[in-house]
Formats: C-alpha cells, structure tokens, sequence
C-alpha cells in the first residue's frame, strides 16, 4: 500500500502540475478562437494545427525512445552520470543531423505543407522541435528524482509565456501596427501571419522552459559511453515505431482531412481548425493521462522487481480506470458549458466529435496502463506491432471515410484504433505478464460510464434549457461518484489526501 500511496501523491503533484499547465494552454483555445472567429481566422488555424502536428509527429525520430529508456536503465542500476552523458550526447549529435536535413528541404516542404511561401515557419517548427528535445533528459532526471515540484514550476511558467506571446501577437500587435505603421516592429510584423506568430509563442514557451532546466542540463559534457549507448539503442530502437505509431493515431487525422475531404484548400483548412479546437475538449481525460504517464513510468520500472508487482499494478488499474470514467462522465455531460468557455461560436459545429474521442482517449489510457508489461518485460518489439496495427486501423479507415463524413470518420478510426490496442494488449500482456486485474468490476465501471452518458444525451434530446441540461448532468455525476464511493469506501480511507475526508 505505501507504494501505491507514493504513486498516488506522486501523480497529485503531476496532475497539479499539468492541470495547471493544460488549464492555462487550454486558455489559448478560446482565446484564439475568439480571436480568430473569422473564416480567414479559421484557416490560419487549420494551418498552424497541420504544423502542430507535424511538430508531433516529427518529435518522435528526435528523442527515439530515449525517455523510457533512460527510466528503464536507471531503475536496473547502471551509473547514473554516464547514462545521463551518453543519452543526452546521443540526443544532441541526432538533432543537430535531422535538424540540419529539414532545413534543407524546408521550401518544398513549404510547399507540401501549403503554408503561402514561408519557409521560415519551417525553420521555426525545427527549434521548437530541437529545443524540445534537447530538454526531454532534463525532464526524465526530474521525475526520476520524483522532482515534481520543479517540474510543475517549469511546465507553467512556459505556458505563461506562450499565452502572453499569444495574446500580444495576435490581440495586442494589430492594434498598433495599424497606429504605428512605419515603426521597425510594424515593417517586421506584416511579413507573417497568426499561424507564424503562433508558432513564434510556442517557441518563446520551449527557449524560457529550457533556460529553467538549466540546473539539470548544466552539468552535461559531450561523454559517450559505448556499451550504455548500444544498450540504450537496444532497447528504445522500437519505440521508434512505437512513437510514430503512436502518432499516426494521434495526429495524422488531421493532415489527412485537410488532404482527402473533397472541399477547396480553405474550406479544408477551416474543417481542421473546427476538429482541432473540438479535440482539446478531451482535456480532462489527457491531462490525467498525461499526469499519471509522468509518475507512473519510473514507478512501474521501480516496482518490477516486488514479487507483488502484479497486484500492485491491478490497484492501480483500477483506480486509473475510475479517474477515466469520471473524467469522461465529467467532460460530457457538462459539454453544453465547455463549448461555451472554451470555443468561439464558429466552432462549435463540430462538438459532437467530442464524446467519440472522450471514449478513445479512455481506451488509451487504458492502453497505456496495460502497456506495463512490455516495458518491464524488455519486449518492445511486442509494443511496435500492437501500436502498428492501431496505426493500420486509424489510416485505414481515415482514407475511407473521410471523403464522406469528415472529421467524424477521424474521431471514429481514433476511437477503434485505440480500442483495439487496448483489447490486443490485455490478452498479450495476460500471456507474458499476468496481472490479476478485476476485469468484471473495470467492465462494470465503463458499462455505467456509458449508461449514464446515454441518459444525459436523452435529456439534451428532450430539452434545449441549459438550466435543466445542468440539472440533469450534476445528478448523473453524483450517482456515479457516489457509487464509487459506496464499492470503494474501504480502500478510499487508506488513500493519501482523500482517506482524512471519508468516515465509516
């Protein structure tokens, strides 16, 4: 129990840390799409999210699995200053050789892309990424010294500055360009458009975060330990395909709709914009996702040798499993609220895709749970062809449906490309690596997860008033929490910070 109390707190501080951090980026979602209300608006956007994207997409060949790797070598007592000299040295050499290579190509690129002749974008996207990465062995030092206060400090204050740099681009800036036209700022400011001055706050985020973690990357020389490194390599080569996987399933949606809906550029454009800004409506869901990835890799690597591991991991599946329905209970039956906080009027037209990839993102979390088993067990090729049939299923059925159902057909092959990496996980994980998970009492918890969603949506169907939609949602999810509460109470007493609120 103590070490489920460490993991616990541990993703507290995390999910704090990430919610704050997510809270304050989601701060841009309605900022920008308030400020970008206009069909020109929603263009640029479009753009700037096939980028972000990309940004995603490309991040994977730049740290090829050096994170879990670096947690998996320090959890099996190999030196810790030449572990972190040669992952880092490895990851510097690599960057500046792909970095190099997309600079080169960066016009035609341009030019796939359709960004309207501005190569430089491209040369911006490639620090964003080099200096990501380049931060990526700071970050995992934190969290293996379960560091999550510097950590949480360093994620918000970068956000911070990405949404000033947003705001003064985008709100502030026009304003006094039009005032002070012949000013060196104005001259400079009418070279680019919002999709630039977007990127050029995400890279303002990335160079403050990186100067903060200037504790933890000051002490690197430029050392290469040979045997670590081919270890190291051993290991992370197939989170390579893992991550690019993982990717296609994550974002490859979006620059296929952009390409396959059969609009004009624009119009196509627009359709990403409204699908992106719709997909960060999950947010409860990633950020818990995301704040329990950031404790739970190194305690999963930590608690590998405890001969009760297999239970230790079926506790936290699952109370991971209630943080997910809650979370997705949480999101939806409330989405008549968060529409209005967190979108402008144009793009609510494509909130129904929220409750589809609400559910995919349940199931990859679930996935990543299960996950533990490959990563323990030193088998991550098993990890690259589960993650490369989801990645078969979401282009699969992209290509087919897109033509015809748009950014629905996106939200769906999300949805049936995590769910079945999380159904082939299970019955592989239960074969090399058995855990004693409660499958009949996880089930039960997604069964009524749904069941009470479906109720809320009859509601929604029999009235328009937002008073009573409220009403109804509130009811739903006190019926689910007090549920939890009641199969619970035992175990709910023994946890940290919530077991001095509940009594017998």
């Amino acid at each position: 129990m103590a070490s489920l109390k460490r993991l616990a707190g541990q993703t507290v501080w995390y999910g704090l840390s990430n919610i704050g951090a997510r809270l304050l980026n989601y701060l841009l979602t309605p900022i920008i799409t308030i400020l970008l209300n206009s069909p020109k608006g929603q263009v640029d956007y479009g753009d700037y999210s096939v980028l972000m994207a990309a940004i995603s997409f490309v991040n994977v060949l730049y740290t090829y699995g050096m994170e879990t790797a670096y947690f998996r070598f320090s959890a099996s007592g190999t030196d810790q200053k030449k572990l972190f000299q040669t992952t880092m040295s490895s990851l510097f050499v690599s960057t500046i050789f792909i970095s190099l290579v997309i600079w080169v190509f960066r016009v035609p690129i341009d030019h796939f892309v359709g960004l309207n002749s501005h190569p430089e974008y491209i040369t911006w996207c490639v620090w964003i990424i080099a200096i990501d990465t380049i931060s990526v062995i700071p970050f995992a030092k934190l969290r293996q010294e379960e560091r999550p206060r510097k950590y949480a400090f360093t994620k918000v204050a970068g956000i911070i500055v990405n949404i000033f740099f947003t705001v003064f681009f985008i709100y502030y800036s026009p304003t006094y360009v039009h005032q002070h036209p012949d000013s060196a700022y104005a001259r400079w400011y009418v070279q680019y458009n919002n999709t630039g001055f977007l990127l050029l706050a995400n890279l303002l985020q990335n160079i403050v975060t990186f100067l903060l973690l200037f504790k933890e990357w000051s002490a690197f020389r430029f050392r290469f330990d040979k045997e670590i490194w081919k270890k190291v390599i051993w290991y992370s080569s197939p989170m390579i395909i893992v991550g690019l996987g993982g990717m296609v399933n994550e974002t490859i949606d979006r620059i296929m709709l952009r390409k396959l809906l059969p609009v004009s550029e624009d119009l196509a454009k627009t359709a990403v914009g409204i699908y992106s800004a719709n997909y960060k409506l999950a947010i409860f869901i990633t950020l818990f996702i995301q704040a329990f990835r950031m404790s739970a890799e190194p305690f999963f690597f930590n608690q590998s040798t405890d001969k009760n591991a297999p239970k230790t991991y079926a506790r936290v599946m699952k109370w991971f499993v209630i943080i997910l329905c809650v979370a997705f209970l949480f999101t939806s039956l409330y989405i008549d609220v968060w529409e209005r906080i967190f979108l402008g009027s144009s793009y609510r037209v494509g909130v129904g895709v929220v409750p589809i990839l609400l559910g995919a993102n349940v199931c990859l979390g679930i996935y990543y749970n299960l996950s533990v088993w490959y990563k323990i067990t030193d088998r991550m090729r098993m990890g690259m062809y589960i993650t490369l049939i989801g990645a078969a299923i979401t282009l699969l059925l992209n290509f087919a449906f897109i033509p015809k159902y748009g950014m629905y057909a996106c939200a769906w092959a999300t949805l049936a490309a995590y769910g079945s990496m999380m159904v082939i996980s299970y019955f592989m994980g239960q074969k090399y690596f058995p855990v004693p998970y409660a499958i009949k009492k996880l089930l039960a918890y997604l069964v009524i997860m749904l069941l009470l969603f479906s109720v809320s949506r009859g509601v929604a169907a029999f009235t328009h008033l937002l008073a009573i939609r409220f009403v109804a949602a509130t009811a739903l999810m006190g019926s689910f929490l007090y549920l939890v509460f009641s199969m619970e109470k035992k175990e709910l007493k023994q946890l940290p910070y919530i077991g001095r609120f509940v009594k017998e």
